[in-house]
């Protein structure tokens, strides 16, 4: 069985989804440190001008090392400008309509009180749905492991009964160096090799790495289509230590 685990972040990208996509089991890391200004809070829609960030404020001061899953919102109302920015953005694409109610009222129940995690599973949840992925969503605070790094993904891949882990190619700088934890238990780890492809897109030129977002305004029931053809055979451990290489090499 093919397991990824990711942390969950705000409205993902193309490749977020390509990872849930090819996988038997999807486990949303909530229980790992909340980072400050990074996905897990933000995501960037296409503009006129460029790609622009949309940011979940959060209470952070005083937390520092708190879980996701233990961020509060800070203002409850974000989600007034959220929507503005979309629809402001979006509401000449062709599959607006088809989408922008259920992501209107989604981002809305934030005002109930909702933290952060709430909102981003929520939310990851009915875009999977839309692209038509079905592969199991599950969340690490609902299975009672514990554990830090690549120890922690040893115990979700043995209660989950993995063989294979499909890891996100941006944790190959450290658990490259960690494989015999997992290797060691029978699981071998595979890395995401993937592609961004290009689609029809307003205000061209066209801009890889918004949220997936722009991808179902603009092509609705192709999406997951789009999705799936950047996808390339995922890279063995070594392929993916010569690929980090060449980067740095560059």
């Amino acid at each position: 069985m093919k397991i990824a685990i990711a942390q969950p972040t705000y409205l993902p990208w193309l490749g977020y989804f390509d990872l849930l996509d090819q996988v038997d089991k999807f486990v949303l890391l909530d229980t790992v440190q909340f980072e400050k200004q990074s996905w897990q809070q933000r995501n960037r829609i296409k503009t006129p001008t460029g790609l622009l960030w949309l940011t979940v404020p959060v209470v952070f001061r005083g937390r520092l090392g708190q879980r996701i899953v233990d961020v509060e919102i800070r203002e409850a109302e974000f989600w007034r400008d959220h929507l503005r920015a979309v629809e402001l953005n979006y509401r000449r694409a062709p599959c607006f309509d088809d989408y922008y109610p259920a992501l209107s009222e989604l981002l809305r129940s934030a005002s109930s009180g909702l933290r952060l995690a709430e909102l981003t599973i929520s939310l990851f949840r009915w875009l999977s749905k839309a692209l038509g992925v079905e592969t199991p969503i599950v969340r690490s605070s609902h299975l009672g492991v514990d554990g830090k790094r690549t120890q922690l993904l040893a115990e979700i891949c043995s209660l989950s009964g993995a063989t294979t882990y499909v890891s996100p190619l941006g944790s190959a700088d450290y658990l490259l160096n960690d494989l015999p934890i997992l290797t060691g238990q029978g699981v071998d780890v595979v890395f995401q090799h993937y592609e961004h492809p290009s689609y029809r897109q307003l205000f061209p030129p066209f801009q890889a790495h918004a949220s997936v977002l722009d991808l179902l305004f603009n092509e609705g029931g192709n999406s997951l289509a789009t999705v799936r053809s950047g996808r390339r055979t995922p890279f063995a451990p070594a392929e993916a230590a010569a690929h980090l290489n060449a980067k740095v090499g560059t």
